[in-house]
């Protein structure tokens, strides 16, 4: 969500307690921040075989522009050796570079979001209900979250730039940290293609993916009370389809990966151009 649209909460802690439908508890290892609240290891899964993904080489998480001195030092003590940043420029420009330790900058690799950063600005910033609901009801939100899903498979420019990310997990050159805005779409992908590779069991990382909503539910639930408070939003209930992750988003992408390829492998080797050393390489790297 843009940031810049409204006054952020401070980030509360996200509680596993009562979890509603496609929200799950995560079986990876959070790292608490106070400027963001999806960050956490995407190692401590099983694979078929018995192995078990290592944790401290790859996190994801969400915006890092918010981030507390004492955040900065909490990403310091991971010795982090590359951050890569899926926001597109416009997201950057109003939501702010990261902050990260010193020695370390980013590496942008954007993926497109379709045009949503720019539809949520317009729709939240026009403080019109009629508007916001023309732009977000009826089923258009869902929609075009499906929309961008399937760009994750589609698109030669998308598929780039999760290539490229996992072939610098391949390579080890030391831990990496991924992430976009909200850290539970592009990034959500990311992970859940890696950890597929990586032949973790697909409900598993499945799991992984939807634990997004536990993280993020206090959150997103504060700013949706802010933008009602504000004026901003009649109905910011609007938004909750683009705060959330969803098994038939996830579906949508998985589904078009059949379709275009033929099943998960067709999608490693001929949509993102993964040679047989390279996923030996992320085995061997990330899998104990």
């Amino acid at each position: 969500m843009p940031a810049s649209a409204y006054a952020a909460p401070a980030s509360p802690s996200p509680s596993p307690a009562a979890v509603p439908r496609d929200r799950v508890a995560d079986p990876g290892r959070p790292v608490p921040l106070q400027g963001a609240v999806n960050v956490r290891d995407v190692g401590g899964h099983r694979t078929y075989t018995g192995g078990l993904v290592r944790q401290g080489l790859v996190y994801r998480s969400d915006a890092l522009g918010r981030l507390t001195d004492a955040d900065v030092a909490t990403l310091a003590g991971l010795h982090l050796t590359g951050v890569v940043d899926f926001r597109i420029p416009m997201e950057v420009q109003y939501d702010g570079a990261d902050r990260l330790p010193a020695g370390l900058s980013p590496t942008a690799r954007p993926v497109s979001d379709l045009g949503l950063y720019a539809t949520l600005v317009t729709a939240i910033g026009s403080g019109d209900p009629a508007t916001q609901e023309r732009m977000l009801g009826g089923g258009r939100a869902e929609a075009y979250m499906r929309d961008i899903y399937r760009t994750f498979v589609t698109s030669p420019e998308n598929r780039a730039q999760f290539a490229a990310t996992l072939r610098e997990v391949a390579d080890g050159r030391g831990p990496l940290l991924v992430h976009c805005t909200s850290g539970k779409d592009r990034t959500g992908w990311l992970a859940y293609v890696l950890l597929r590779a990586l032949a973790v069991p697909e409900d598993r990382a499945a799991r992984d993916y939807l634990a997004s909503n536990t993280y993020r539910a206090a959150y997103d639930a504060a700013l949706r009370a802010g933008l009602k408070q504000s004026g901003r939003m009649q109905n910011p209930d609007l938004l909750i389809p683009l705060q959330e992750v969803r098994t038939d988003y996830l579906a949508a992408a998985t589904d078009r990966m059949e379709a275009d390829y033929g099943g998960f492998y067709g999608y490693l080797t001929e949509g993102l151009g993964l040679d047989l050393r390279t996923l030996a390489r992320l085995q061997a790297r990330m899998v104990r």
